[in-house]
């Protein structure tokens, strides 16, 4: 009796594992997939595939590429992970985020005051 009580409790854990990495899986494909279309790697494939007419070593090089500028962003965030503690790096990236926001949004400014200036 103690066996079959112990094998309902490992398929119990394994269904409850199988739900967060099928999340993981899900956000992490809808979350690049999503920012990926219509960037300027998509349009150079495009480009690239046309120029060439050999759409399939194209589609092998983008992914490939993508796939290590992947394999670094994950090995860098499993670094940034287990080196920082995750209150600062939240802090130092909003920071970050916040500093790039107003740089952009004064650059923006300061473009569309030349261009009202000039017309």
């Amino acid at each position: 009796m103690g066996q079959l009580n112990s094998n309902s409790e490992l398929e119990s854990s394994d269904s409850k594992g199988f739900a967060p990495y099928f999340s993981v899986l899900i956000t992490s494909f809808s979350t690049i997939f999503l920012a990926e279309l219509g960037d300027k790697t998509q349009l150079a494939t495009l480009m690239l595939s046309a120029q060439t007419g050999r759409p399939l070593i194209i589609f092998t090089g983008a992914a490939l590429a993508l796939i290590c500028t992947s394999l670094l962003g994950v090995l860098i965030g499993r670094w940034i992970a287990n080196n920082l503690p995750r209150q600062r790096f939240t802090f130092v990236s909003g920071i970050i985020m916040l500093i790039l926001g107003i740089y952009l949004v004064t650059q923006g400014s300061s473009e569309f005051i030349q261009n009202r200036i000039l017309t």
